[in-house]
């Protein structure tokens, strides 16, 4: 945004003191100050800076340091707004607040500098208080712009003013292209020249003569008091607009984007329990080895090297001492069993996964082209939705089981939980809190099993065949006093010795 239309764009606000009704964000560049008579919209973000008035403009809460920087100390009424001379610099001058939280006296500094735009809150004294984007002596030998810094505001120049501006005034520029007018008068850039050289009918590459001097002074008139380009204004209004979707939209992607990682960890542990039906057949076989060779076995046998009838060759098997050789033939073909088991599972769990993943990945493509009246809706529905505490499993039963992820959830867990809900612990060890939900019901031995074993294998004991878990009456844990989140005492609890592994169908719900 060059300077002549800065000027125009204050030239529409009342004469100031103002009462501010307070700050709102459409994005992370761009701050509304809501006035009684419209909304100044400052868009602070390079490279296309803009400064604009809209009757309403839609916002947020602060998103940047300096945006909540702003809304705390940027109060009161707006006494004055300034620009200086034509440069593309803007102070906001607001009273302050008194009350419970005063709020003193400060200063808003709007740089629409193009690449180097910025937004600066200072005390009155020019103390800066926070900036947008910090400048150092690395990035500008004249200033440094620093938090707790002066601020020092850009070079001084002498320049012509378009709006007091003669024939005479411009004769420096006799004998130079047109384009050299930049360097000569104030509050223009490359693009009012454009529209200068095009309204005065003179190429930006011609040498000016005496007489284009007054056609000069014509077109300068036509551009101060009209320095806005319809394509200008509304590419300015786009940009502020997409911010303001891209902010709404961000949260909305963040949560689908989420959902999609742990759908796609999901199809990958389908795939892989699909991929143990060959592991199945291997282990079927193995069992139906050791059952044929069984009298020759020697009894407490850790591993045998029996003749595979179907290759002809010698297999080595893996025996557990304990049992006899019937007792790990059956071993295998329970194993055989499970993987059979999972693979099936997976087969249908698969399918419903991939579906669930092509409709959030539609979802998200839809809501990347979402105009901001439906991503507004979206994100407060979004917004108005019960939080998710805890993974979510189905008990044998039908009965529902809560997994805390972390020592927060743990706790939310023990506030959501009824008094007779059950709450299974790893026994003596950190672990998960998990909340099997009983409707006031009894749940069969088959649930009970089910919640210790996820409570195990959420735990140090993952992995282990006999780990002892902890349950009792949701009224019956205590949370302790100044302890970290999810410290409990527990009475009154039972004890089952369950595998720490994951039950036989853990699939959330």
């Amino acid at each position: 945004m060059e300077g002549l239309q800065i000027a125009a764009t204050l030239a529409k606000l009342p004469p100031t003191p103002l009462p501010s009704r307070g700050w709102t964000f459409p994005g992370p560049g761009t701050a509304v100050l809501k006035l009684p008579t419209g909304d100044l919209v400052i868009h602070y973000q390079p490279p296309e800076p803009s400064l604009s008035l809209g009757p309403k403009v839609e916002g947020g809460a602060p998103i940047t340091p300096v945006q909540r920087a702003l809304q705390s100390h940027a109060r009161g009424r707006l006494m004055r707004i300034e620009q200086h001379k034509l440069d593309r610099v803007v102070f906001l001058d607001f009273e302050g607040e008194k009350g419970f939280v005063e709020a003193p006296p400060v200063r808003v500094i709007v740089e629409l500098t193009g690449r180097n735009a910025n937004l600066i809150l200072t005390s009155r004294e020019g103390k800066i208080i926070a900036i947008d984007r910090p400048v150092t002596k690395k990035h500008n030998r004249y200033r440094e712009l620093l938090p707790g810094r002066a601020y020092v505001p850009p070079p001084p120049y002498e320049k012509l003013d378009p709006r007091r501006i003669t024939a005479e005034a411009l004769r420096p520029l006799v004998g130079h292209p047109l384009k050299k007018i930049i360097g000569l008068v104030d509050g223009l850039g490359p693009r009012l020249t454009r529209r200068l050289a095009s309204l005065a009918g003179i190429p930006l590459a011609q040498t000016v003569d005496e007489a284009s001097l007054p056609k000069l002074v014509e077109a300068l008139g036509e551009l101060v008091s009209d320095p806005f380009d319809a394509d200008e204004e509304e590419g300015a209004t786009r940009a502020f607009t997409e911010e303001a979707a891209e902010a709404l939209r961000r949260p909305l992607l963040a949560a689908l984007e989420k959902e999609r990682r742990t759908l796609e960890k999901r199809r990958q542990d389908h795939l892989e329990n699909l991929a143990q039906e060959k592991d199945a057949a291997r282990l079927q076989h193995l069992g139906e080895l050791i059952l044929a060779y069984a009298h020759q076995i020697p009894p407490q046998s850790r591993e045998v090297m029996l003749v595979d009838y179907a290759e002809g060759k010698k297999v080595r098997i893996e025996l557990d001492p304990s049992k006899t050789p019937v007792e790990n033939a059956q071993a295998y073909f329970a194993k055989a069993k499970k993987k059979v088991a999972a693979a099936k599972r997976a087969k249908t769990l698969l399918k419903v996964t991939e579906e669930n993943l092509k409709r959030i990945e539609a979802e998200i493509e839809a809501l990347r082209e979402a105009p901001p009246n439906v991503l507004r809706k979206r994100l407060k529905a979004f917004r108005q939705q019960p939080p998710v505490i805890g993974a979510r499993h189905r008990a044998p039963g039908g009965f529902e089981v809560l997994v805390g992820r972390n020592a927060r959830e743990n706790e939310a867990l023990l506030r959501l939980a009824r008094p007779d809900d059950l709450w299974f612990h790893a026994q003596g060890i950190p672990g998960a809190h998990v909340i099997l939900r009983t409707q006031g019901k009894s749940p069969p031995l088959e649930s009970l099993i089910f919640a210790a074993r996820l409570a195990a294998y959420h735990s140090r004991a993952r992995g282990e065949q006999n780990a002892p878990v902890d349950y009792t009456r949701r009224k019956y844990v205590h949370k302790v006093k100044k302890a970290p989140p999810g410290t409990v005492t527990y009475t009154q609890a039972k004890t089952l010795f369950v595998s720490a592994t994951l039950p036989e169908d853990p699939e959330t719900v």
